[in-house]
């Protein structure tokens, strides 16, 4: 896609971070045409280095390939679904950045549980066994399956139930799954050794602390923070903090809550690190907002606009180039004390800018408390002034393309009208 493929209306709409149906639809759009190109540039490469591979390895990987192609034809939505959760990205990105060798075995295993979590949600028939790596099998966007004492699990799959048996447990009852919803392709368990990934109230997104690909090896951010482990997770307050800040977001500015309801495929717990909340995006994993647990709706509130924002911007960059590559020019900008790279500005200033707006509004809203509105009237008037002073660094590079130019300058009117309209109201 360039663009020319890219209405004017709808890149603006963008630039000035408010996201109506159609600039959402076109970013779908785009996040999946990437998740087909990485697919089959991963395809490209096993094939092309299939002489050195392990031969069981190539022959499972082109089971697993021809076993999704067929899940696709009969229910493509469903294979887009799960090709756009958020840790098909992270997986994809790291088996392509693996060396040649064994490393990368473990990574093309995961095609196998792509391909049979395809057609458990299509609710086709199927019977196979898969390898359980250290006792553990995930099935992306839907749970996990600890295989205590056995190393195999064998999937049946009639109709609208998957019964699953664990290699060595033959007297034990088998765990199973329901497909609830054929048309989106909902799976739900129960039974031994089963833990499934809750949805969050009022959307698709789900609290994933489960996944391995949720956070890349190594960890997120410096210092590296680890995804927290199923058993560290208090999912009940988790969801509470979702909830209570759906209700202020709802109740301060109503698109902006459908924009994150709509946005946010998983939220993903991160071990706490110092005091207060931090969140974190990954430009390969759209969808996904990475976070300690907040403190409160507020906090959970900012940091899904936030989050939501760096995704979108990740999103449209690989769509419509909007800064150079190569740039080594570092710049400094009120809310970081570290100097930053020009793609560093820009996705800080686009995120703050919607923070600003959403600031903006909750200072003048009605339904909510005073504590909150005088909270955000203070922030707006800080932050909108480094926005500002962001917006100029951008405004004066040669580091953006004519895309990113004109991108930076509808934030920059934008960025005006919230001035404007805040001191227009006192």
């Amino acid at each position: 896609m360039t663009r020319a493929l890219f209405p004017a209306e709808a890149f603006a709409e963008l630039a000035r971070t408010r996201s109506a149906a159609r600039s959402a639809t076109l970013l779908r759009s785009a996040l999946h045409t990437r998740r087909l190109l990485l697919l089959k540039s991963l395809w490209v490469r096993v094939h092309r280095d299939r002489e050195s591979m392990d031969p069981a390895v190539f022959r499972r990987f082109a089971a697993s390939w021809q076993l999704l192609e067929q899940a696709e034809r009969s229910h493509p939505a469903v294979v887009r679904d799960l090709l756009d959760y958020p840790t098909t990205g992270t997986w994809l990105a790291g088996a392509l950045m693996e060396p040649a060798g064994p490393g990368l075995g473990p990574h093309l295993f995961r095609l196998d549980v792509l391909a049979v979590t395809a057609v458990l949600r299509s609710g086709s028939p199927l019977d196979v066994t898969l390898d359980a790596p250290d006792g553990l099998l995930s099935l992306p966007g839907v749970g996990q399956l600890r295989a205590t004492g056995g190393g195999r699990v064998r999937f049946q799959a009639r109709s609208r139930t998957v019964r699953i048996h664990t290699e060595g447990h033959a007297r034990r009852a088998p765990a199973a799954l329901f497909l609830t919803d054929r048309r989106t392709g909902v799976l739900t368990g129960r039974g031994p050794g089963w833990t499934g990934l809750p949805v969050l109230s009022g959307s698709a997104a789900r609290l994933d602390d489960l996944d391995p690909y949720r956070v890349p090896p190594g960890g997120i951010g410096t210092p590296p923070r680890a995804g927290s482990e199923h058993a560290d997770t208090d999912r009940a307050a988790w969801a509470a903090c979702w909830r209570s800040a759906q209700d202020l977001l709802t109740r301060t500015d109503p698109a902006r809550a459908a924009e994150v309801r709509r946005a946010v495929r998983a939220l993903v717990p991160l071990v706490p690190h110092g005091p207060g909340s931090s969140g974190a995006t990954l430009s390969v994993a759209p969808g996904a907002v990475l976070t300690s647990l907040p403190s409160g709706a507020q906090d959970m509130a900012e940091t899904l606009v936030h989050e939501v924002h760096h995704s979108k911007l990740a999103t449209l960059h690989e769509l419509v180039p909007l800064y150079l590559p190569g740039r080594t020019a570092v710049h400094r900008v009120g809310w970081r004390s570290d100097p930053r790279p020009i793609a560093g500005v820009l996705h800080g200033a686009y995120a703050h800018l919607a923070l600003t707006d959403l600031w903006r509004r909750a200072a003048t809203a009605e339904r909510v408390s005073a504590r909150w509105r005088t909270s955000a009237g203070q922030q707006f008037d800080r932050i909108h002034d480094e926005v500002d002073e962001a917006l100029a660094i951008l405004l004066e590079s040669d580091e953006l393309t004519s895309e990113g130019r004109e991108f930076a300058h509808q934030m920059r009117l934008h960025h005006a009208s919230l001035g404007a309209a805040r001191r227009a109201a006192g």
